[in-house]
């Protein structure tokens, strides 16, 4: 497990790329028939990634519970937000299967006990992204596919960031304890998210973008409003995000990314904007 510490706003004006990429890129994501996990302690999120191929894959497979949680099992005070973005596949939670396409979510409540991934074709494996976050209390587990999420279409092409939010594990589509994600489609021809920028005091957020051609790249800001870095993402990264620190990107093509929350404020609208003219 990569193991991330919270970094100062004050320090990190001073970060070179390598720095930077180091403390809040996660490069690389899925490996086959391997559990990739980061660990942020901002919010105490973690990440994992896997594709299944070969074999039935365990959430656990790797990684020693007590020692990285204090616990026996992986979601024993965690909830879990994944969604399948390869091939079919199936997740099979604690003896319950649910069969998975791709952009569909699932979440798992704190509690689980074993959660195995599984892929329907070796040559087309799914790749399973997961959001994790401390929990206190049990919730459903819960299948969602793209008609579920509730669609939220903002930014127009004068501005080059129409898209549509969509937001599946969130307050108005069903209860968790801190945990929210969706995902973010933009139009063909738009490049930019999340402009005019914003901070959440209250909660942090990790990006992982997705759908990037080879040869195309999106830059990620980052920092301060008055002290803006930008890091470099490719396909199938993502990008951790503190609550002090802006999170926007511009790509040399349209792309897709799912953005992910945790912290004490479940309200999506509980954010702080920074008007274009006042970035630097």
């Amino acid at each position: 497990m990569d193991i991330r510490y919270s970094a100062s706003q004050r320090d990190f004006k001073r970060y070179t790329t390598e720095e930077t990429r180091a403390e809040f890129l996660i490069e690389k994501l899925f490996v086959a028939d391997e559990i990739l996990a980061t660990y942020s302690h901002v919010d105490r999120m973690v990440v994992f990634g896997c594709m299944p191929v070969s074999e039935a894959v365990p959430l656990d497979k790797g990684i020693d519970c007590m020692k990285n949680f204090g616990t026996n099992y992986v979601l024993e005070r965690r909830e879990l937000g994944i969604f399948n973005l390869g091939g079919e596949g199936s997740i099979d939670v604690d003896g319950e299967v649910f069969e998975t396409g791709f952009k569909d979510c699932l979440y798992v409540t704190k509690g689980t006990k074993q959660v195995t991934f599984r892929s329907k074709d070796a040559t087309k494996p799914a790749k399973f992204y997961m959001i994790s976050a401390p929990a206190h209390k049990v919730c459903k587990t819960t299948f969602l596919s793209m008609s579920d999420a509730k669609k939220k279409p903002v930014g127009d092409n004068a501005t080059a960031n129409k898209r549509v939010i969509n937001q599946f594990i969130h307050p108005d589509v069903l209860e968790t304890c801190q945990l929210s994600m969706g995902l973010t489609e933009l139009d063909s021809g738009n490049v930019w998210n999340t402009m005019p920028a914003h901070t959440h005091e209250r909660r942090s957020e990790i990006y992982y973008y997705f759908n990037i051609a080879e040869d195309q790249a999106v830059f990620h800001m980052m920092g301060e409003g008055q002290q803006t870095r930008h890091i470099l993402v490719g396909n199938e990264q993502a990008v951790i995000s503190p609550s002090w620190s802006i999170h926007a990107g511009c790509g040399t093509a349209n792309y897709t990314f799912i953005w992910a929350m945790c912290g004490e404020n479940l309200t999506f609208d509980d954010m702080d904007h920074i008007p274009i003219n006042e970035l630097r």
